[in-house]
């Protein structure tokens, strides 16, 4: 069975039993040359690593000052792990609808749930599909509401020849996770359009440190250093890092081979199509196909026919307005239209396909 999901890991990483015992395990070199790394390859400067995907969601809201109490519009089309930390920090989830030709969040829905307690609205790129990035952030400027472009899954996924993260939305979080591309076995990121809240956050990221000042020349902690900002031990450690870093040396090669294998399986869907549609990537969106998604008319018959095939087919995520830990389980059209057609097939840089 092809499987949906596998991790990557470069053949060989050298300096990582040096690492090991250096004495040196928390953030340091190998943390700054992978941040670094990001940067270019993403284009933007004000980005920093984090030790999980869920320390990446709280950095950004601490940063934003999203607190108890303050609405956050979300799509529930996503994977749980980012609308559960909104939870954490006592927001309330407001569910917008999605476009069932694309899994990502509707912009019109979002237009509609806005009011005077909107604080935050958390743009999920579905599965590596990107969304609709000027309407979305266009509707936060007109109300004063930031945008974080939610990209778990979409590393590497453009919009409009530009890389995610790099599109003039306020906030942008990445997952490391073991099954994401790179991979640091569990991590994230997060970038800051503006420069003032990305100060901020790199204080959030460690305990409300700033580490030029907090010790004296002697080595002692310095009772004249004032915390002034509530925070994490948020940092990735250099074990972390160095992986990730290694990773970022592969990391054009592996994309370009998913972006073949949807070719193929494009070519494949077009001459076996009649229960099917392809996912609705627009002419704007470059996906990273994480997965390659399509729309069954019947989606267990779909299920049972790929997996027959060899494929590891799968809906991937839940709904969360399914979840009563949200609140009500209110009914939304376009997730129900479209959580019961949508289909993932694998897609990623280990997948040799058999299809012809």
């Amino acid at each position: 069975m092809v499987p949906l999901y596998k991790p990557y890991m470069p053949a060989e990483l050298p300096d990582l039993d040096s690492i090991l015992h250096s004495g040196e395990l928390a953030f340091g070199k190998y943390g700054k040359d992978f941040e670094q790394k990001l940067r270019s390859f993403i284009g933007v400067e004000q980005l920093l690593t984090v030790n999980s995907f869920n320390s990446a969601v709280l950095v950004a809201l601490i940063s934003l000052g999203i607190k108890s109490g303050d609405e956050a519009i979300a799509s529930p089309m996503a994977c749980l792990a980012s609308n559960q930390p909104l939870l954490t920090i006592g927001a309330k989830v407001v569910w917008a609808d999605i476009d069932p030709a694309t899994g990502t969040i509707d912009p019109e829905s979002v237009r509609q749930k806005i009011t005077s307690n909107t604080k935050v609205i958390f743009h999920n790129h579905f599965c590596g599909y990107p969304g609709y990035v000027d309407e979305i952030n266009s509707i936060g400027k007109a109300n004063g509401i930031p945008v974080v472009d939610d990209a778990i899954e979409a590393f590497g996924s453009k919009y409009k020849d530009k890389m995610i993260g790099n599109n003039g939305t306020d906030v942008t979080i990445y997952s490391f996770q073991a099954v994401r591309l790179p991979t640091t076995i569990d991590g994230g990121a997060v970038i800051f359009k503006d420069k003032n809240l990305f100060e901020k956050s790199l204080l959030i990221r460690d305990s409300g440190i700033d580490r030029r000042y907090f010790r004296d020349n002697f080595g002692e902690i310095n009772p004249d250093y004032d915390i002034t900002v509530p925070g994490f031990a948020a940092t990735m450690s250099e074990v972390n890092s160095y992986i990730g870093l290694r990773q970022m040396d592969d990391i054009e090669l592996l994309i370009e081979k998913q972006r073949k294998n949807a070719l193929r399986w494009t070519d494949w869907f077009q001459k076996n199509s009649t229960h099917y549609l392809m996912m609705n990537t627009r002419k704007e969106n470059t996906p990273n196909f994480w997965i390659f998604g399509i729309l069954a008319d019947n989606k267990t018959e779909a299920l049972k026919r790929f997996w027959n095939m060899g494929y590891y087919a799968s809906g991937v995520h839940l709904n969360n307005n399914n979840y009563s830990v949200f609140g009500d389980r209110i009914k939304l059209k376009g997730v129900s239209e479209f959580y019961s057609r949508f289909v993932a097939l694998p897609c990623g840089w280990w997948f040799e396909s058999k299809i012809n």
